[in-house]
């Protein structure tokens, strides 16, 4: 789980996203919790984990899982 913010981080930049869009579409007012998540500051909840899966459809194992990377649709 040390990957996640990277990941996280890779798939807003892949969708074009602001952290502060990323931020709103996740529910969170402010942007900092989520700029804190994707430099390892915090670790993500499980229910932040689950909307990220939701939100850029991808597994909550490679999210999780730090030898599986993401496949990017092309």
């Amino acid at each position: 789980m040390k990957r996640f913010g990277e990941k996280l981080h890779a798939l807003r930049k892949q969708k074009n996203m602001t952290l502060k869009e990323l931020a709103t579409e996740l529910g969170y007012v402010a942007h900092s919790h989520i700029s804190q998540i994707e430099s390892s500051k915090k670790k993500p909840t499980v229910e932040l984990v689950m909307k990220v899966s939701d939100l850029f459809g991808v597994s909550t194992d490679c999210l999780l899982r730090d030898n599986l990377e993401i496949r990017f649709k092309e």
